[in-house]
């Protein structure tokens, strides 16, 4: 994902913050959580309030500083990660590639992509009943039925198969939606498969690889070129460092 980074802002550009403040990073619920804060406990900064279960608090500064910067984390919904980066709530992220791929699917990049921080491996996939006659989705007729709960990354696929299909959006479980008949194909995440073969399904088809980013706001990235760069090499040094040196990625 490029990016390309403005002019000189405004101070009252969204993204920019004043003199003192901390930087603040979007955090995601769920399954990315507890690696990302690990990440920044690595290199000196302290979110694992967050790991509390008795935790309530969205928003939490970190009591420990990188270089004299202060740093905090607003803890959302992972597809929301993005947004609070666009928007300059949040000058930095780290959210998954797919989110990426499905928040920017069809359109412009908005937020720069600055690192791939080698953990929450996955696949974005097509499957397909373990009794289907199709063992790929080219395979699949004209106006085929195709359940999704990443939309735009599905849309984006079969357009570059030249495949017309109904994508129908879905929000739950999608596996059910080929055991019940309602859809032909599914566009999911997978990480082991253990949940598609117990579904009767099989993978057939890989769109792209996971894992998770750290993502900025280019305005912001442009103003703060010197602590978010001093973050960047830090994870660089600590987080992927330790992870080459203890084994293939």
């Amino acid at each position: 994902m490029a990016f390309g980074l403005s002019p000189a802002p405004h101070p009252d550009t969204p993204g920019c913050r004043s003199a003192g403040q901390p930087i603040t990073i979007a955090l995601a619920k769920g399954a990315l959580l507890a690696d990302a804060i690990l990440c920044l406990q690595q290199v000196g900064i302290d979110f694992s309030r967050f790991l509390d279960p008795g935790n309530r608090l969205l928003r939490i500064e970190s009591p420990t500083q990188l270089n004299g910067q202060r740093y905090e984390a607003l803890l959302v919904r992972n597809h929301d990660v993005p947004v609070y980066v666009e928007y300059g709530q949040a000058q930095l992220g780290i959210v998954g590639y797919d989110v990426l791929r499905e928040r920017y699917a069809g359109s412009e990049v908005r937020v720069a992509h600055l690192l791939d921080l080698k953990f929450g491996h996955c696949r974005m996939s097509v499957a397909l009943r373990q009794e289907s006659p199709y063992t790929s989705a080219a395979q699949l007729p004209p106006h085929a039925r195709v359940a999704s709960k990443f939309v735009g990354c599905a849309r984006e696929y079969f357009d570059r198969l030249d495949l017309p299909v109904e994508i129908i959006s879905l929000y739950g479980s999608v596996e059910l939606a080929p055991i019940t008949g309602m859809a032909d194909a599914i566009v999911d995440l997978v990480a082991t498969g253990r949940t598609l073969r117990e579904n009767g399904l099989v993978e057939r088809d890989c769109l792209f690889e996971s894992t998770a980013r750290l993502i900025a706001h280019p305005t912001s990235y442009r103003v703060n070129q010197q602590p978010i760069g001093e973050l960047v090499n830090q994870i660089r040094e600590r987080w992927l460092g330790s992870l080459v040196a203890s084994g293939p990625l």
